[in-house]
């Protein structure tokens, strides 16, 4: 994960077994997919009720390259989430389900999308050696620096208009061009609609 995991409690003693739970949950998550981004994840006990205890809420956001997959488990949802361990399962089941589902939405738009493209340079890690371009289609696409060809990765910027072409097999990380190249300004319209030739 490339931002450390954000825990946040209302109204509910932080525990060290809480939290090596969650921390287990998510090394299961980034098993599905492991270019996830960040994760937040937030726990609440908003109500006592006399009768059934405290029913405890779980909201977790994903961020995935272009897009956050979130899931809340409220109270109502089940009464075991009287149990806030039950209630963190449960969270976290269902945000395996919106990942796997989100891996294969992109498995499949990579595999409808091959070929050349154009795109934007909107992230770059020069003490990692990659980047990100946004494409002329929307997807937010991964590259390391061994895919720029006709220059160095070092002389690239933020902006930097490039024509690229995506690797037609999946990617833990989703989409991944295969080769990067700078290319001049007027090449590029963010505005046009892709080319479906």
């Amino acid at each position: 994960m490339q931002i450390p995991p954000e825990i946040a409690f209302q109204h509910v003693e932080p525990s060290d077994d809480i939290r090596a739970l969650i921390a287990e949950k998510i090394t299961l998550l980034e098993k599905i997919y492991d270019g996830i981004i960040s994760a937040h994840i937030q726990i609440r006990a908003p109500h006592q009720r006399k009768q059934t205890g405290n029913l405890f809420s779980v909201t977790i956001e994903i961020r995935v390259p272009g897009k956050a997959l979130v899931v809340r488990k409220e109270q109502g949802d089940a009464a075991r989430h009287e149990h806030l361990r039950a209630t963190l399962r449960d969270a976290f089941a269902a945000m395996a389900v919106e990942l796997k589902r989100w891996k294969d939405t992109i498995k499949g738009e990579v595999k409808s999308h091959d070929g050349p493209l154009q795109g934007r340079i909107v992230q770059l890690d020069q003490t990692r050696a990659f980047g990100q371009i946004l494409a002329t289609d929307n997807r937010l696409i991964y590259f390391h620096k061994n895919s720029v060809i006709d220059g160095s990765f070092d002389d690239l910027a933020l902006r930097d208009t490039v024509g690229l072409v995506v690797q037609s097999d999946e990617s833990a990380i989703g989409p991944q061009a295969s080769t990067v190249r700078r290319i001049g300004a007027l090449s590029f319209d963010p505005a046009a609609k892709p080319s479906r030739r």
